[in-house]
């Protein structure tokens, strides 16, 4: 793993504002700039597929990097197929607040917004 040289793949997902700046706040709350946001598609939810969220401060080998609005988002290459144009959001609501995708690869999602099928 390295935490200095890689690829940089701006087509694999695009970040909104809402969600770049929530990122930079959670960064800025753990007091370590080296953290990048982590996104992935593991086994599992009610539709086959759930995404999930976490900081990593490594770049592994085979992971994708996108840079938006100051921001690194890493995609493991397993997970890449699944994510591959679709748009990471942060929303805020009545029932909390939320990382969601729009993800134009889902045949179907769940009404949680974390799981979907393909």
């Amino acid at each position: 793993m390295s935490t200095e040289a890689y690829a940089v793949d701006e087509a694999a997902i695009l970040v909104t504002e809402s969600a770049v700046s929530k990122v930079k706040e959670l960064i800025e709350d753990e007091g370590n700039d080296d953290l990048k946001l982590r996104v992935f598609v593991t086994g599992g939810g009610c539709s086959g597929f759930q995404y999930g969220f976490t900081f990593d401060e490594l770049v592994g080998d085979e992971d994708s990097v996108v840079e938006s609005g100051g921001i690194r988002v890493l995609v493991d290459s397993l997970s890449y197929p699944f994510l591959s144009g679709a748009t990471v959001d942060y929303e805020q609501g009545l029932a909390g607040s939320k990382f969601v995708i729009t993800n134009p690869n889902a045949s179907s999602t769940c009404g949680c917004g974390s799981s979907f099928s393909v």
